[in-house]
């Protein structure tokens, strides 16, 4: 786990908004996007669209075009993985 995956996972530990992570992230947008995407590859983050309550899966061809629009979660393994760096 890279540490910008790490500072990402940092942020998940409850549904936070593209939008939010954006705010408090001293990255990029195409920077955190493919944190993202590959956060969710490996299985420590789920995506949810269109609200904070619907988890959808990860659509690798339209991700990085809908990434602003999604809330993401760290899941279990996620935070497992992240405590334990």
């Amino acid at each position: 786990m890279t540490e910008t995956e790490a500072d990402i996972l940092d942020e998940l530990y409850f549904v936070t908004s593209f939008k939010a992570l954006d705010q408090t992230l001293n990255l990029d947008a195409e920077t955190l996007c493919e944190n993202l995407k590959a956060l969710v590859e490996q299985g420590y983050v789920k995506c949810f669209f269109p609200d904070p309550d619907t988890e959808i899966d990860l659509v690798p061809e339209t991700f990085a075009a809908n990434c602003t629009s999604y809330f993401f979660l760290a899941t279990k393994a996620g935070l497992l993985a992240h405590n334990s760096r």
